[in-house]
């Protein structure tokens, strides 16, 4: 659509497509630089605030979104983890971050973290167009990128900025404008997906429960004091609408049963999800004038918690690289970002990898592969060097700086 006339042309310096919580979060922190950013996203606002997605933040994420003046909700409505529960054979075994690294966790759903972002970039008033279509990002490989889309009103619209940031999500339409021969694409496909619930119910544990067993692996969260958020490993193509309440708390307490007679809170089931996933890695993270951020550049597993706290490090670096190079550093300011940020990915990809095979049964695992699996996960909760490195990969790792 390209040629379809415009309606209205707005020059910006740094024009966002994505306008979930990476996208707002670098349009705040460019705000509190000095610099102008437009973010627009196809999706509106309720339809983001209504996806839910799970919420595990780390202390500096938490950190920077009180203060550089997002919000301070999270220290309200939050809950902060010092630890988490890893059953395995039916015996617990709790990972004392605070004890072992000096480091937390914080529970604070991810579309909360949205809403504080959305409602912080109107209380500061910044510019996100919400509900947008058709749109387009073109001229990447110069130094006048363009972003045309049109409104929910009909109206045509063209950002011409000098940096474009694509921070649209795991189904990118920005990261395929690199072009195929410059780029490449890492990741790996895994054999089993997680079954999913809502339920009203009490919680069952002061925080995260990860469990292994000869019945399979469960993950016990929660989303709010009444409401809690359950997972338990399953076949990619498994039908949620298959699975009655009964059976589903039946495979539940199976997996988290042990010597010590822990059990679930049960309740009504509000939710049901299959929700599959995969490792992916695409580089370079930059071309051009284009820059990708978030699961638009790369996604993990969400078994150690990664993807929303890299999104946000990402859009960290970012927001420290650009107003350089818009100050005049331009090329060489902008070469800092992909090797800072990279860094930090494939560590996280490691450890999401690493812990996604620690704690799932591969279909068609032998014996030995069982066993060898069970001393594996022993070593890591049976040894402090064990506990240490679990709490230092989970809490996560500082920000790279220049």
């Amino acid at each position: 659509m390209a040629d379809v006339p415009v309606d209205s042309v707005a020059s910006v310096p740094v024009a966002i497509v994505g306008a979930g919580p990476a996208g707002l979060m670098l349009a705040h922190l460019l705000g509190r630089a000095g610099v102008e950013a437009v973010a627009v996203d196809t999706r509106t606002r309720r339809e983001i605030e209504t996806t839910q997605r799970a919420g595990i933040l780390e202390a500096d994420v938490v950190r920077d979104l009180v203060e550089t003046g997002v919000s301070d909700r999270v220290l309200r409505d939050g809950a902060e983890h010092e630890g988490i529960e890893v059953r395995s054979a039916g015996l617990p075994h709790r990972i004392d971050f605070k004890e072992l690294v000096g480091a937390s966790t914080w529970l604070y759903p991810q579309t909360d973290v949205f809403a504080d972002l959305a409602d912080a970039r109107e209380r500061d008033g910044g510019t996100v167009h919400f509900g947008i279509r058709d749109t387009e990002v073109l001229d990447v490989a110069t130094d006048a990128p363009r972003v045309r889309y049109t409104a929910p009103d009909g109206t045509r619209h063209e950002l011409r900025a000098r940096y474009v940031v694509g921070a649209d999500g795991s189904r990118s339409m920005c990261r395929d404008l690199v072009p195929e021969d410059h780029r490449v694409r890492y990741g790996t496909e895994y054999p089993f997906a997680w079954f999913g619930i809502l339920a009203e119910a009490p919680a069952s544990a002061p925080e995260l429960v990860y469990a292994r067993s000869a019945h399979g692996f469960a993950l016990i969260s929660r989303r709010t004091e009444s409401v809690q958020r359950m997972y338990f490993q399953c076949a990619p193509d498994e039908s949620a609408a298959a699975w009655s309440d009964d059976r589903i708390w039946e495979t539940l307490q199976a997996r988290v049963a042990g010597e010590d007679g822990f059990r679930l809170e049960e309740g009504p089931i509000t939710e049901k999800t299959v929700l599959r996933f995969r490792s992916f890695v695409q580089e370079p993270m930059r071309w051009g004038s284009l820059l990708l951020a978030g699961d638009a550049a790369h996604t993990v597993p969400p078994t150690g918690a990664r993807g929303l706290n890299l999104a946000l490090h990402d859009v960290k670096v970012l927001a420290d690289v650009l107003p350089r190079a818009l100050g005049g550093a331009g090329g060489s300011a902008l070469a800092e970002y992909e090797p800072r940020a990279l860094q930090r990915v494939w560590r996280a990809q490691n450890f999401s990898y690493w812990m996604t095979r620690l704690l799932h049964t591969a279909p068609g695992a032998s014996a030995f592969d069982l066993r060898r699996q069970a001393g594996e996960l022993d070593n890591v909760v049976g040894t402090r060097a064990g506990r240490t490195y679990l709490a230092e990969q989970y809490t996560g790792w500082p920000t790279p700086t220049r």
